[in-house]
């Protein structure tokens, strides 16, 4: 009984060693290794605002006020969105002027505002819910 105990407990000493061991050991892979795999290149899902596509449908949340960064200073006016592919991201208003408000539909295009950190798209006036700027 105590003996069995003993080999175990010696077994998985051992184990745990030989592992230890062979991590310690194990170096660089060789010249022919990596002939034979190539180049070790992380793969990584492509940044695109709308996934590639050029417009999608959306839904507004919310309209907000967005700052721009350090020289410039106007108030931008932009809206929370939630696009039919699922995502909710923040949208620029272009032009003069709106009357969007929750619930209403927008089109939005790929098109990130340069000075409003965080905003990738802009909504296209004259479709859906967003009427063209009127003239002056």
């Amino acid at each position: 009984m105590n003996l069995g105990r003993f080999l175990t407990t010696a077994t998985s000493l051992f184990n745990g060693f030989t592992v230890a061991s062979l991590n310690a050991v194990r170096g660089m892979a060789s010249l022919q290794r990596m002939h034979r795999t190539g180049p070790h290149k992380k793969e990584r899902a492509p940044r695109q605002p709308l996934d590639g596509k050029p417009f999608a449908k959306g839904i507004i949340l919310k309209t907000l006020i967005k700052k721009p960064k350090k020289p410039n200073s106007a108030n931008r006016k932009c809206v929370l969105v939630r696009l039919s592919t699922g995502k909710e991201m923040v949208a620029y208003v272009p032009g003069i002027g709106h009357n969007l408000q929750e619930h209403n539909i927008v089109l939005c295009r790929v098109g990130r505002l340069q000075d409003v950190p965080g905003v990738k798209i802009k909504c296209v006036r004259g479709v859906y819910d967003l009427p063209h700027v009127k003239k002056a």
